[in-house]
C-alpha cells in the first residue's frame, strides 16, 4: 500500500507547456489603437446592420471575400476592389468583407493567418495576432465594414472592437461557450445552422445569446475572471446547407421561417452560397445567389443577406505544394473577383429595377 500511495502523489510529465507568452487584448489594442474617427465608422456600420435586421434598411446584407486570408498583399488588393465596388453598388446593396483569420478543422490542418501567419507550420501566433489586427484596421481604413468567425473565444478579444459582424460556424453554434461569447458583443451575429441542416440549435443558440450571462472569461487586462453580459438582440440565422444537402430553395427557406417562428424569434435569415448550399463547387455559387435573389425580389423579406466566399482568381490551392499562386484561396475552393464583381452589379441593377429608383441613404448608411 505504501508504494501504490507513493505513486499516486509522483509528478507526472505535463501533458501541455506555454512555450510564449501572448500580449493581452488590452495591450494589442494599445499597440495597434483603433482611431476615433474609425471607431464611429464601425459603429455606423454595425447600425446599418441592424437597421436591415429590423427591416428599417431596405439593402441586401452580403458578406463578401475569401473563404480565408493568407496573404496581406493579396487581402488588401480584395478590399480594393470591394470598396470600389461598393460605392457603386451601395444603394442596394451593404457589401461586407470577409476577414476570416480562424478556420475550423475538422481533423488537423492550417488553422488560419492568427494561428499560422508563415504558412510553415510554425504557429507564430503572436505574429498572427498583430498582422490579423493590422489587415483589419487597414480594411476598415478603406471604408470597409469587416466581418470575421469567432472561433476561439480567447481570441475573439483582439479583434471584436473593430468588427461590424461576426459569425459562428455550423460547429459551435452548439457551443455554450460561444453563446455566452456572443450574449456579450455589441454587434450582430450570424449563427449557422447545424451540420444536419436543421435550424434548432441555431434558434437554441439565438434564444440563449439573447439573454443575459455571467461566465467564466478572460478580462481585458488577460486575467481569469466572471463575465456578465447584458445580451445580444442583433442575432440571426445563416443558412449554409447540411449533410443532406442544400436548403436554400423557397421550401427549405418557409421552413426555417416556422422554426423561426415556433421559438419566438424573427424571421431574418441569410443564406451562405458555399459550403453545402453549393456543394463546394463555387462555380455554383452565382446559381445560389441569384435564386435567393429571385424569392427576396418576389417578395420574400426575411432574406436580408448572402454569403459569398470569394477570392481575386477561382479555386484553391494546397499548402506545402511549392509556390503559392497569387490571389488563389488556400482553404475553400473560391469565386473569382470577375464573376462576384458581376454579380454582384447585376443583382444591384435588378433591385433598382424592382424598386423603380435608388433607395435614398438609409439610417446608419456610410457614404
Amino acid at each position: 500500500m505504501q508504494a501504490t500511495s507513493l505513486a499516486l502523489t509522483q509528478p507526472h510529465a505535463a501533458n501541455t507547456t506555454v512555450s510564449k507568452r501572448l500580449p493581452s487584448p488590452h495591450l494589442l489594442k494599445q499597440q495597434m489603437p483603433l482611431a476615433n474617427t474609425l471607431a464611429q465608422q464601425v459603429q455606423a456600420h454595425r447600425q446599418a446592420i441592424g437597421d436591415i435586421l429590423q427591416g428599417h434598411d431596405q439593402r441586401l446584407l452580403v458578406i463578401v471575400g475569401p473563404c480565408s486570408l493568407h496573404d496581406p498583399r493579396a487581402a488588401l488588393e480584395y478590399a480594393d476592389r470591394l470598396a470600389t465596388l461598393s460605392r457603386q453598388v451601395g444603394d442596394q446593396l451593404l457589401l461586407v468583407m470577409r476577414a476570416y483569420v480562424e478556420k475550423p478543422r475538422t481533423t488537423v490542418g492550417w488553422k488560419g493567418l492568427a494561428y499560422d501567419p508563415h504558412l510553415d507550420g510554425s504557429d507564430d501566433m503572436h505574429a498572427g495576432i498583430a498582422l490579423s489586427r493590422g489587415l483589419m484596421l487597414s480594411m476598415i481604413e478603406r471604408g470597409l465594414p469587416v466581418a470575421t468567425e469567432l472561433l476561439q473565444p480567447m481570441a475573439a478579444g483582439y479583434f471584436e472592437d473593430v468588427l461590424a459582424w461576426a459569425a459562428i460556424g455550423a460547429r459551435t453554434t452548439e457551443s455554450q461557450v460561444h453563446r455566452e461569447m456572443v450574449s456579450g458583443l455589441e454587434l450582430p451575429v450570424g449563427f449557422k445552422n447545424g451540420t444536419d441542416g436543421g435550424v434548432a440549435i441555431a434558434t437554441d443558440a439565438m434564444r440563449s445569446a439573447a439573454h443575459p450571462h455571467r461566465h467564466f472569461g478572460m478580462d481585458a487586462q488577460g486575467y481569469p475572471a466572471i463575465i456578465e453580459t447584458l445580451g445580444n438582440a442583433h442575432t440571426h440565422l445563416v443558412l449554409r446547407g447540411g449533410h443532406q444537402g442544400p436548403n436554400y430553395d423557397a421550401h427549405s427557406i418557409a421552413l426555417a421561417r416556422q422554426g423561426l417562428a415556433k421559438a419566438g424569434l424573427a424571421a431574418r435569415i441569410m443564406v451562405d452560397c458555399s459550403h453545402a448550399n453549393s456543394g463546394k463547387d463555387p462555380s455554383r455559387q452565382p446559381a445560389v445567389f441569384n435564386d435567393v435573389l429571385q424569392q427576396r425580389l418576389a417578395g420574400d423579406h426575411s432574406l436580408i443577406g448572402m454569403m459569398i466566399e470569394g477570392h481575386l482568381f477561382d479555386g484553391c490551392q494546397a499548402l506545402g505544394k511549392g509556390a503559392l499562386k497569387y490571389g488563389v484561396s488556400v482553404t475553400d475552393a473560391c469565386l473569382g473577383w470577375a464573376c462576384t464583381e458581376t454579380l454582384l452589379q447585376q443583382a444591384a441593377q435588378q433591385l433598382r429595377e424592382t424598386t423603380g429608383k435608388a433607395c435614398e441613404t438609409q439610417p446608419g448608411q456610410v457614404r
